[in-house]
């Protein structure tokens, strides 16, 4: 079971590679909006976030993951 504060640090650590705009990354950081992300990298980065905590995050989340803490907070949902 993974907790909020450990999604957010793993979070953190995994976009850093996506970083190109050399943003300081915190919960409140767009994935899109102030990283950029790309959809292929949106996926590419489930798909990371899968393989670490060993869940499937259905794809009809997305619309409603807009952040960091947006992601963080659904880890943790689906791995509780």
């Amino acid at each position: 079971m993974a907790d909020y504060q450990s999604c957010l640090a793993f979070l953190c650590e995994l976009l850093q590679k996506y970083n190109r705009k050399r943003v300081m990354i915190n919960e409140n950081t767009g994935l899109v909006t102030d990283l950029g992300l790309s959809s292929l990298e949106v996926m590419e980065v489930i798909e990371q976030i899968e393989d670490h905590y060993d869940i499937s995050i259905p794809l009809n989340i997305l619309p409603d993951v807009n952040t960091v803490a947006d992601l963080a907070r659904k880890i943790r949902d689906i791995n509780s």
